[in-house]
């Protein structure tokens, strides 16, 4: 199931990214006693027993404000609306309620989603008698906070979980193995997700932009259940424009990453590894996730020989950090190759979640030491001790060492070299955790 959104909305210096920053745990959102300070919306994931969410703070809605900045707040505001799962509306018991929180609940009611009306800056017990004037907003119960002194947080935080889809939903997915189509805009990923599926079950256009949301598809192949998901195209950030619901499918599409098992990154053949296709696989491999790069729409590419065995030399040299992920050329509007596809995602996930006993790994940890001696500085050189692998998907190994320090980035990239001609890994990326060894160790 996708990370649900919730979002904080109201009119302006109720407390909105005070509170933000308290889930967030850091300092995100700017905070002044001055409207309109949060000029965009802020995002941060966030947890609260066991219901997992995405916040969205956004800028004070002014309803009736010419001022073409606070317009554009406005704007934001409602796209976050339109946009998001459940809605936090934040009202400050301390003005009490004006004529503003009332066409802000309007609009609110309108949108049909699930609301909390939370009323801010009850800095104490004594001030909750100030929260019953809210329920003229007719908005359901009000309940009191203070998000600088932390009051009734956990109170109101068990309603919002209230409003959430329940986190046991979930259970029944995490046999199947989940797929994310990622891409730019308009490079086939509705497409290939239909023929995947065999039905049309995802809206297909040439205009770019036309999937907003991640939208989750449960189905089996050959006795294996898999959870595919159809997202939509990340484009450069001054692409996007500024009122645009592509903002939010933006979080939504990177949130379908962190959530995958692995990722299937398209690539338009035409158009070749452009600037985003890069930044794409690198958030990719940031997040450690398996990966396949399909190139789509091969059928629209003039080939001679070699042009194959040329493109895959391009992709490699563009995509240096995801070497390891096989490479796929299919059509997804002529079914072309599409049905190695499956076969792919199975190998590679099983490659991610491989273990290797620390007696094997350290054998041939071994091995690589003997062909290439670890670097020295300074007349010290690097002593690797022994490993053993801390977790998989990807592949984790806990190295203990002499010291940190004398471990050089291409010493590390041989080491991986050398993990994957041994064990294969084929398809994920290898991450190594260093540790100096202490007395207590030996």
């Amino acid at each position: 199931m996708a990370k649900p959104l919730v979002a904080i909305v109201g009119r302006p210096n109720v407390g909105k990214s005070t509170f933000f920053n308290q889930m967030a745990g850091r300092r995100i959102a700017i905070v002044e006693d001055t409207p309109g300070v949060t000029r965009d919306r802020v995002y941060a994931d966030c947890e609260w027993q066991r219901h997992k969410f995405t916040l969205i703070d956004t800028g004070g809605i002014d309803p009736n404000s010419e001022d073409p900045l606070l317009q554009q707040m406005r704007r934001q505001a409602e796209i976050a609306i339109e946009t998001c799962d459940a809605i936090l509306f934040f009202v400050d018991g301390k003005q009490g309620m004006t004529a503003d929180d009332e066409t802000v609940a309007d609009m609110l009611r309108r949108s049909g989603k699930p609301v909390l009306l939370v009323v801010n800056k009850i800095d104490n017990v004594r001030m909750m008698d100030e929260i019953y004037d809210f329920y003229q907003l007719g908005i359901g119960d009000p309940i009191g906070i203070s998000s600088v002194n932390l009051l009734n947080l956990g109170d109101m935080l068990e309603e919002l979980c209230k409003l959430l889809p329940d986190p046991d939903a979930e259970e029944e997915e995490k046999d199947a193995i989940q797929i994310a189509v990622v891409g730019k805009p308009n490079v086939g990923k509705s497409s290939l997700v239909n023929r995947l599926l065999g039905e049309d079950r995802v809206m297909v256009s040439d205009i770019a932009g036309t999937t907003r949301d991640a939208i989750d598809t449960r189905f089996e192949d050959n006795g294996d259940a898999f959870v595919l998901i159809d997202t939509a195209g990340i484009r450069r950030k001054r692409a996007i424009a500024y009122q645009s619901l592509e903002r939010f499918s933006v979080v939504r599409a990177l949130a379908a990453i962190d959530r995958c098992d692995v990722a299937l990154l398209l690539i338009d053949a035409t158009q070749g590894v452009t600037e985003q296709d890069s930044k794409i696989a690198g958030y990719v491999d940031e997040k450690g996730k398996a990966a396949v790069i399909v190139v789509n729409k091969w059928d629209a590419m003039e080939k001679q020989t070699g042009t194959l065995e040329k493109y895959v030399k391009e992709i490699r040299e563009q995509l240096k950090f995801m070497d390891y992920a096989p490479i796929v050329f299919i059509s997804a509007l002529t079914g072309q190759r599409t049905d190695r596809i499956l076969n792919m995602v199975r190998s590679v996930y099983q490659q991610a979640s491989r273990r290797i006993t620390t007696g094997v790994l350290n054998d041939i940890l071994g091995d690589a030491q003997a062909a290439l001696q670890p670097p020295a500085t300074s007349g010290r050189r690097l002593k690797i001790y022994y490993a053993t692998q801390q977790d998989v998907r990807p592949p984790t190994f806990v190295m203990f060492v002499n010291d940190m320090t004398l471990m050089h980035f291409s010493y590390e990239r041989f080491l991986e070299n050398h993990f994957r001609k041994a064990f294969g890994f084929e398809g994920t990326p290898i991450r190594f955790v260093l540790r100096e060894r202490t007395k207590k160790d030996e």
